[in-house]
């Protein structure tokens, strides 16, 4: 039970990689706060975790607003008196959304939670902060259907970027106060934001085969990186990328 005792919010936690987070979290010790923009995914998740004996508590979350991530923090706290770690992983990408979108959700959403989670983990002396960057934010990419752009958009390479240099800089902010802040980057993971690819099987094949362990990753496979990044495992941690890409930046 590596999160015994401790408490965790989770954005974007009622589905993909950020459901797998919230299930493992609590199968861990931890209590947390499923922070999710759909209610009925939501709400599932914690029923999910409910029924498997863990505790949770579902807050319906926009993370492209401030005034919501803020009240996720303080819906935490009051939940479970503490805030140990916060997990900003809510996102978006593909063409069918804009710049303003993308940035407004995968960049701002994560500096939103990476500035209140520290006011108030420094209020308490320490916690963890993990961000959801990507292998998207350290290369780029030519996708053999869609000629620019990178992996689905700019937007998304540039915040996935923008996520990395976040962490970084809040690493260095929050080290004195005994917050470590490390980012998660997921390579070709099968969940819901990359149905779209699926129809068009070149382009399935493309990420597949340039991904040297030759499958998708699984959301369970990045939680648990998640968890070390979390837990006391990794407590000599801070500012630093995890790659979880099947050895796709390898190359």
């Amino acid at each position: 039970m590596k999160l015994e005792g401790r408490s965790a919010l989770v954005t974007g936690a009622g589905s993909g990689i950020g459901r797998a987070i919230a299930r493992l979290f609590a199968a861990e010790g931890a209590g947390v706060l499923v922070a999710e923009l759909n209610e009925d995914s939501g709400r599932a998740v914690v029923g999910e975790i409910e029924k498997a004996g863990g505790r949770a508590s579902f807050l319906r979350t926009d993370a492209a607003r401030e005034s919501d991530v803020e009240a996720a923090v303080a819906a935490t706290v009051e939940a479970w008196g503490r805030l140990d770690a916060v997990v900003n992983n809510a996102g978006i990408g593909g063409p069918a959304h804009t710049w303003d979108e993308v940035i407004a959700v995968n960049l701002s959403g994560v500096y939103y939670g990476c500035l209140h989670g520290l006011e108030e983990m420094k209020r308490r002396g320490g916690g963890v902060i993990v961000n959801m960057a990507s292998m998207a934010g350290l290369v780029g990419a030519t996708m053999p259907v869609l000629p620019s752009g990178g992996f689905g958009s700019y937007a998304y390479g540039a915040a996935k970027h923008g996520v990395l240099g976040l962490t970084k800089q809040f690493a260095l902010d929050g080290a004195p106060h005994g917050v470590r802040v490390n980012a998660l980057c997921p390579g070709w993971i099968d969940t819901a934001l990359i149905e779209p690819f699926k129809q068009f099987p070149p382009l399935m094949e493309w990420a597949v085969q340039g991904t040297p362990l030759g499958r998708l990753g699984r959301p369970e496979e990045v939680a648990k990186a998640a968890l070390f990044l979390a837990s006391d495992d990794s407590s000599f941690m801070t500012g630093a990328p995890l790659i979880i890409d099947g050895g796709w930046t390898a190359r």
